[in-house]
């Protein structure tokens, strides 16, 4: 028994491929059922589960746990009781409250669990492409995955055919050694980059005003609103500051006691160049000033997140 468990229908699917893959190579005569689980009928996982004449296994699907009848979840839990060795069973949650018992049932009878939830990390997006690169059997750079999820990374969907179209565009499937470089992702995706409130973060605290008023100006005509890309600053400059105050310690030391992942704590102080103490002390300020402002405390939230962006930057020099 596998449980699929999160809304992200790619991730599903990747782990569907690979468990039907494994049961095939297991069993060449493997016949798929695919049963969803609305307007199931009480017997038929029994049915389909029953040996066959023929001999050979059998993968079943169930789609849609979320919404099973009282009749799939007596059926699961009395099979969950006594499963059958030939045969293999997917069974897919797409999230929410509804089927929780049944999947406490599942996972209590040795059902094995793969998130399919929903790529908001940075660090998952990126792994992500590329085990998709790996599924083609090619490889990219760090460069180049970094190129491809700023371009994409909102999208696992279309973020995978993109890995899929370079490695096969570019005549890398089952190389393995060949690599993609972020050289080749901007040229085919470069005008895909999508302005997020973070993208604005990360210019200003390098110092690049303008490039950050552009970037902000974009994600403004583009339908962000101006309260996340304030708090994307904010959290950026935060991590800058518990940062500089850290002392030298190892990453992996010091993120528990920050509050932040090792990798965040590695970039704050590449990105601390330039920084004071008084500098930070400035941003926080006109962050906090910003913060209240796009919040309703003032008349022109545009106008005050593109002056909080000018005074963050210019506080990297002082």
């Amino acid at each position: 028994m596998v449980l699929l468990v999160g809304p992200e229908e790619v991730l599903a699917q990747r782990a569907t491929a690979d468990v039907t893959a494994a049961a095939r190579a297991a069993d060449p005569e493997l016949s798929i059922e695919r049963v969803p689980a609305s307007g199931y009928e009480s017997g038929t996982l029994a049915l389909m589960s029953s040996p066959s004449l023929f001999g050979g296994g059998t993968l079943i699907r169930i789609e849609g746990l979320e919404a099973a009848p009282d009749a799939l979840v007596q059926d699961l839990t009395a099979y969950a009781r006594a499963p059958v060795g030939d045969v293999c069973l997917i069974l897919r949650h797409a999230g929410g409250t509804r089927g929780r018992g049944l999947l406490e049932t599942l996972r209590a009878a040795g059902a094995r669990e793969t998130s399919c939830q929903a790529l908001t990390k940075d660090d998952d997006k990126l792994g992500f492409a590329a085990g998709e690169f790996r599924r083609a059997g090619a490889q990219a750079s760090p460069q180049a995955l970094r190129a491809l999820v700023d371009a994409l990374g909102s999208n696992p969907a279309e973020l995978a055919a993109a890995c899929r179209q370079l490695a096969e565009d570019l005549e890398l499937v089952g190389t393995g050694a060949a690599r993609v470089e972020a050289e080749q992702v901007e040229e085919w995706f470069g005008g895909r980059v999508e302005v997020t409130g973070f993208k604005v973060a990360d210019a200003t605290v390098a110092g690049r005003a303008d490039q950050a008023l552009c970037l902000l100006r974009h994600a403004l005509a583009t339908g962000s609103d101006p309260v996340p890309v304030v708090a994307a600053l904010a959290a950026k400059v935060r991590a800058l500051a518990k940062v500089s105050t850290a002392g030298r310690g190892r990453s992996a030391e010091l993120a528990p006691v920050l509050g932040m992942a090792p990798w965040q704590v590695d970039r704050a102080r590449r990105e601390l160049s330039g920084w004071t103490q008084d500098g930070l002390a400035a941003a926080v300020l006109a962050l906090a000033r910003a913060d209240a402002e796009v919040k309703g405390a003032g008349r022109d939230p545009v106008f005050a997140v593109e002056r909080a962006v000018l005074t963050v930057a210019a506080a990297r020099r002082s």
